[in-house]
């Protein structure tokens, strides 16, 4: 099968890696939630070898994942794994460490909503979570590129677009998670730390 790329991915995996490597230097499995195409469970579970980097995404997008797991041929990177966030049930109930980039823009909100339900109840008490991707802060864009690209993900679809930080620390609050770091990432990105409290 030919395999799907992202130059994106590539362009950040490097960055984003130097900021979770520390973030999970004590866990023992990340769940990755949309993987897309694959790389960066490829890239992280390379260089974070003490881990189990289990890939998940929506039945349509595994073919081209586990391409790529497959030639990475990592005893760490297990098969990808279904998982559609408007689904009820995940394939875990005992999640310790999840990552997911790149997909709180591309979601509905409503999936974006039924995604915090989730971790609410499928994390593990401590457990933390890292968020990539862009973000409006006080309702605003924070640079041209990024209300470009909103305004083109919105011709692709209404339902998608870039989300208020705030409106998505409300549903991590909702979900019994607070806001540990918030990293400026390059290209006008950020990348969001959040912990499961008690």
């Amino acid at each position: 099968m030919h395999k799907p790329f992202s130059q994106s991915c590539e362009n950040n995996k490097h960055a984003i890696l130097q900021v979770i490597q520390p973030i999970f230097a004590e866990s023992k499995q990340v769940w990755e939630i949309g993987s897309g195409r694959g790389q960066h469970a490829c890239y992280f579970a390379e260089h974070l070898p003490h881990l189990l980097w289990q890939a998940t995404d929506r039945s349509e997008n595994l073919a081209g994942i586990n391409s790529w797991l497959q030639q990475a041929e990592l005893s760490n990177l297990p098969p990808a794994l279904v998982l559609d966030v408007l689904e009820n049930a995940w394939p875990s109930t005992q999640i310790e460490a999840l990552f997911t980039a790149n997909t709180l823009h591309i979601m509905p909100w409503r999936a974006v909503q039924r995604l915090f339900v989730g971790l609410d109840e499928y994390l593990t008490e401590q457990a933390v979570v890292c968020i990539y991707g862009p973000f409006n802060y006080n309702g605003a864009y924070t640079s041209a590129s990024n209300a470009q690209f909103d305004q083109w993900l919105k011709s692709i679809d209404p339902l998608q677009g870039i989300r208020n930080f705030d409106a998505v620390i409300n549903l991590a609050n909702s979900a019994n998670l607070a806001l540990i770091n918030d990293f400026a990432m390059p290209a006008n990105n950020r990348l969001l730390v959040l912990r499961k409290l008690g």
